[in-house]
């Protein structure tokens, strides 16, 4: 029997999320976000089982009074800096990027421009060009401004623009705004991604979608 051919995703352009996707941010979110709850006198739990996908901002605004909310959002935005240097490149992601016509990738992140910049630095992933973060939206994932703003950016339709995503605040947001969504990761299976990947190892650009080894894939065409 031969090896299952590889499955082909239809693109012009990718918009990555950040954290999850590109960047391996988890232990560093995790033990910052910890530390900022232990400071508020909050359960460490009750922030972690909310802060993926969401700008700090709106997280903090659900745990802190209105009155302490700039001081909070400042103490995790200097705590997370301090912790970006043990972040690493996500499986697969330097060699697909490395494939990738410049002008054709974007970040759409719900960190800020200094963090999500701290991170991607640590891991060894350029800049680009169109870098989508919490400081340029006035609403975070899920709302779709981001993914608009990214497309439009590529100079691509959002139909022609493929969002890799990992959290369901971010699938639902590249969904909203008119995308086809990749999603990565086990937790992209409980979301409405036609497409979910284990992780981008392998994954190749093809000029007109990505390829995608059969391996990785957890649900598309032929897998359920």
């Amino acid at each position: 029997m031969g090896l299952s051919p590889d499955l082909h995703v239809p693109a012009r352009g990718i918009l990555f999320d950040n954290d999850g996707v590109l960047v391996d941010s988890l232990a560093s979110v995790e033990g910052s976000w910890t530390r900022w709850a232990q400071v508020h006198g909050i359960e460490p739990a009750r922030a972690l089982d909310i802060v993926h996908g969401r700008r700090a901002a709106d997280t903090v605004a659900l745990l802190v009074a209105e009155d302490q909310r700039a001081a909070a959002v400042d103490l995790i935005e200097a705590i997370e800096l301090e912790d970006a240097e043990v972040c690493a490149a996500m499986a697969g992601v330097p060699a697909l990027l490395a494939q990738l016509p410049p002008g054709g990738w974007a970040v759409v992140t719900s960190g800020t421009r200094r963090l999500a910049t701290a991170r991607l630095q640590a891991a060894g992933i350029p800049v680009p060009e169109v870098f989508v973060t919490a400081d340029d939206v006035t609403a975070g994932k899920p709302d779709p401004a981001g993914y608009l703003a990214a497309a439009s950016g590529l100079g691509l339709a959002p139909a022609d623009a493929l969002v890799v995503e990992d959290s369901p605040s971010g699938i639902a947001a590249g969904l909203a705004a008119g995308c086809p969504v990749l999603g990565v990761g086990e937790e992209a299976l409980a979301t409405d991604a036609a497409v979910v990947v284990r992780d981008l190892a392998g994954s190749r650009w093809a000029g007109d979608g990505l390829l995608l080894p059969a391996a990785t894939v957890l649900r598309g065409p032929t897998r359920h």
